[in-house]
């Protein structure tokens, strides 16, 4: 089992713990840009410990709090929440996609710069100009928790946005800010590249982190927001392998009604009357499926 808090990093837990909606595991990396500096004006970084002042004592801080502060010039990390619990460094707007908790994690990381930032007379204008430390170990844990080495917009390289709401739906990964649907922030501009295993060649796994053969419970309510996601179209094959498929066309990735028919089948073949079979997947019924993980 991954650990629930990251090793080494100190921990200062705000509390307000809240589950995520389940899907495809991602992690988001941020820069806390708290000073606008420019080439021609750079100015003096902000404190790390004034950051973890701000996330884990200030109320104002503590609703936009991370899971990890990083300073990448000391290797510091502070953690606020456990991974299992949505943080809430992303904007999420009323409807669509809950942005803070769209996958079975959604880990948070914000890395202590901003462009132009001034440390000792020498300037940076980006993170990946700064020493980096403590990013193999970030990686490793979040890589723990089944989050692969794979941005699936494409790596930072810049203070642009990007932004596909199939593919934030569907894929796991890494996504910066600025790849984010319903945010319109532009960092991290660049991000660290994934540790390579020593000698090169794959990155290390954690032990005791090989993915599940089946696909963990994504939650009902993850369901009832109409999703589009591999692991709906897992769980539709499954559905008909098992004799309870109800399509006309497919099963596809999208969730549609005849999904919700579909599963009802399987919740009434399993012995399930009335409204323990409305068609909206459970915990129990979903493991006895047994979807393979996507």
């Amino acid at each position: 089992m991954p650990e629930l808090w990251m090793p080494g990093a100190t921990r200062l837990d705000i509390g307000d713990h809240a589950p995520t909606d389940g899907g495809p595991a991602k992690a988001i990396p941020h820069i806390t840009w708290d000073r606008n500096a420019t080439a021609a004006k750079p100015l003096p970084l902000v404190s790390y410990e004034t950051l973890v002042q701000y996330f884990g004592r200030n109320p104002d801080g503590k609703k936009a709090a991370p899971h990890l502060l990083w300073d990448p010039f000391t290797g510091h990390i502070t953690q606020f929440l456990p991974a299992t619990s949505r943080s809430k460094s992303l904007a999420d707007r009323p409807g669509g996609t809950r942005t803070n908790r769209a996958g079975r994690v959604v880990l948070q990381i914000e890395a202590l710069f901003f462009p132009y930032c001034k440390i000792n007379d020498r300037v940076y204008t980006r993170l990946t100009d700064t020493p980096c430390k403590g990013w193999p170990e970030i990686n490793g844990w979040v890589r723990s928790w089944g989050v692969p080495d794979r941005w699936p917009m494409g790596r930072p390289d810049g203070y642009k946005s990007r932004r596909d709401e199939d593919v934030w739906a569907e894929q796991p990964g890494w996504y910066g800010h600025s790849q984010v649907p319903e945010n319109d922030h532009t960092d991290p501009g660049y991000w660290p590249a994934f540790v390579a295993a020593p000698g090169g060649g794959t990155p290390p796994k954690t032990p005791g982190t090989k993915p599940p053969a089946y696909e963990p419970f994504p939650g009902t309510e993850w369901f009832k927001r109409h999703p589009r996601s591999p692991i709906v179209e897992a769980m539709g094959r499954r559905l008909v392998a098992e004799g309870c498929g109800r399509y006309r066309v497919g099963p596809g990735p999208q969730w549609t009604d005849a999904d919700r028919q579909s599963y009802a089948a399987w919740q009434r073949k399993l012995g399930y009357r009335g409204s323990d079979a409305d068609g909206w997947p459970g915990p129990t019924s979903w493991a006895r499926l047994r979807v393979p993980n996507v």
